[in-house]
C-alpha cells in the first residue's frame, strides 16, 4: 500500500485544520459568516461504540488535546457490539470491533472500508496482522485470522479479498495472545498446560468465559490438551465436534468444576482478586487489574500455545463526511505511538510496533517487548506499580507469546447451532 502525506497546501493538514479550528471556536473566533469551512465551526464529536475494556478515557483526552477531536464512549456487551452495528448503524460514527466479527457484520452493507491511501502508517501495521506471521514464521490460522478478513475488494465492498487492496476492512488498534490466569499463591504445582482448567483438582476455583464463541474455544483448546478430542479447526466447529465439546462441559459443570461464568472484565478481576476462583479465562488488562492490587496473578504460558484476537476500527456507511474525516484523523493519531505506549502497558499489543516503540522508554521496551528483566519498576497506565524491578513478562517476549498462536478468535458457520448448545450447558 502506497503512504501518502495528509499535509496539503501552505503545509496545512486536515489535523491541523480540526485541532486549530477547535480553539478558535473555543475562543470565540470563528462564525458561520467568516467563510472558514464548516469544521471549523466547532469541535466535532466522534461517537465511540464498542465494550468498556476497549475503552481509555486517558486515551480521549490526549485525543482531545491533540486533535481537537471530541471521543463519546458508548459502551455496550460484545454481543450488543454486533448488534448495533447490523440494526442501528446511524447510532455511533466508529466501532471498535474483533476481526471474528467481521463475517457477520461485512455483508450487512453497514460498514464501509477503510481507504489504505489516507492511512498514514498502513503499510507498517503488523505482521501478525498483514499475514499471519512474526518473524516470517507463519502462526497458526485456525478461527477467523485478521489477514484472512483484512481486505475488500473496494470501499463499499460486503464480501472480502483474497489478497492485498487498497481497503482495509478495520484500521487495528490492539491484538494479543490469550491464555489461562491463574492465582499463583493459591495453587499447587505448575500449570503448563490449558487442561488444567477442567482438572477436578481446582472443582470449585475454576471459572471460564461466557461469550459462547470464545468460551467453547478456551474448551476446546483444554479438551484438546487433555487429549478427549482432536479437532480440525476450533475456531469452526463440526456439528458432531460442537455436541461433543458441550456435552464435556457439562460433564465438568454437574462434577462442581466451575465457580462462575463471567462476561464482563470487572466480573474476572473480581473472582480472582477475593480467591474465589484460582484458575480462569482472562485477559491481559484484568490481570493488570488483578496485580495492581498488589496480588499475585500470572498469566500463564502453555505448552499448546495461546487464543489470540484483535480488534480495529470500522466506519459504518452511514457516517457523516465531517465525522469521517475526523475518523481518519484520529485512526492516524491511534497509530502514531502515544495510544500504542499506553495499551502496552496494559499488556496489549499495538497495531504499528515502530512508532509505539519511540513512544516507550527503552527499559519498558525492554520489558514488554523483549522479554528482558526490568531496569526499573514497570508502571500501570495510571502509573500504580505493576511489577518492581526485576521482573520478567508472563510468557516471555513478543516474538515468543504472538508467534506460538495457535487460534484465533472466531465466528463458526455453525454458530446458531454453537449458542443453542452453549446456553444449554449454562442452563444445565
Amino acid at each position: 500500500m502506497t503512504k501518502t502525506s495528509d499535509t496539503g497546501r501552505g503545509g496545512l493538514t486536515r489535523r491541523n485544520i480540526l485541532k486549530g479550528s477547535a480553539a478558535l471556536a473555543g475562543a470565540g473566533l470563528v462564525t458561520k459568516v467568516t467563510g472558514f469551512p464548516a469544521i471549523a465551526q466547532e469541535r466535532v464529536t466522534l461517537r465511540y461504540l464498542s465494550t468498556a475494556v476497549n475503552q481509555a478515557p486517558d486515551i480521549a483526552a490526549k485525543a482531545a488535546e491533540d486533535l481537537g477531536i471530541n471521543i463519546q464512549y458508548i459502551t455496550v456487551t460484545t454481543d450488543d457490539v454486533a448488534r448495533r452495528v447490523v440494526t442501528q448503524p446511524g447510532s455511533f460514527d466508529l466501532v471498535d470491533t474483533e476481526y471474528f466479527a467481521l463475517p457477520n457484520l461485512m455483508p450487512s452493507g453497514n460498514l464501509m472500508g477503510f481507504d489504505a491511501s489516507r492511512i498514514d502508517r498502513a503499510g507498517s501495521i503488523a505482521s501478525v496482522i498483514r499475514d499471519g506471521t512474526v518473524n516470517g514464521q507463519a502462526v497458526g490460522l485456525d478461527g477467523t485470522a485478521p489477514s484472512e478478513v483484512l481486505y475488500l475488494p473496494e470501499e463499499s465492498a460486503t464480501s472480502f479479498a483474497t489478497e492485498e487492496t487498497g481497503f482495509l476492512t478495520l484500521i487495528p488498534t490492539t491484538y494479543n495472545a490469550d491464555t489461562l490466569g491463574i492465582r499463583p499463591d493459591l495453587i499447587e504445582g505448575e500449570v503448563d498446560s490449558w487442561a488444567a482448567l477442567l482438572d477436578p483438582q481446582y472443582a470449585g476455583r475454576a471459572a471460564i468465559l461466557n461469550i459462547p464463541s470464545i468460551g467453547i474455544m478456551d474448551a476446546a483448546m483444554a479438551l484438546e490438551a487433555r487429549g478427549d478430542m482432536t479437532y480440525g479447526d476450533k475456531g469452526n466447529m463440526t456439528r458432531e465436534e460442537i455436541d461433543a465439546t458441550i456435552e464435556a462441559l457439562i460433564e465438568a459443570k454437574r462434577a462442581g468444576q466451575f465457580r462462575a461464568f463471567w462476561t464482563d472484565f470487572n466480573e474476572s478481576v473480581n473472582l480472582m482478586a477475593s480467591g474465589e476462583v484460582v484458575i480462569q479465562s482472562m485477559w491481559s488488562p484484568a490481570v493488570t487489574a488483578v496485580r495492581t492490587q498488589g496480588i499475585q496473578c500470572r498469566y500463564q504460558p502453555l505448552k499448546e500455545g495461546y487464543r489470540a484476537w484483535a480488534s480495529g476500527f470500522g466506519l459504518p456507511t452511514s457516517i457523516g463526511e465531517r465525522e469521517k474525516d475526523a475518523a481518519y484523523e484520529f485512526a492516524n493519531w491511534f497509530l502514531s505511538g502515544w495510544a500504542g505506549a499506553y495499551l502496552s502497558r496494559q499488556g496489549y499489543y499495538p497495531a504499528v510496533l515502530e512508532t509505539t516503540r519511540e513512544a516507550l522508554e527503552p527499559y519498558e521496551w525492554a520489558y514488554w517487548y523483549e522479554g528482558a528483566a526490568a531496569e526499573q519498576d514497570i508502571m500501570a497506565p495510571d502509573g500504580r506499580l505493576l511489577e518492581s524491578a526485576g521482573a520478567t513478562r508472563d510468557g516471555g517476549s513478543y516474538e515468543e507469546r504472538m508467534g506460538r498462536v495457535a487460534c484465533w478468535n472466531a465466528v463458526m458457520d455453525e454458530n446458531v447451532y454453537m449458542i443453542r448448545r452453549w446456553n444449554e450447558f449454562i442452563a444445565a
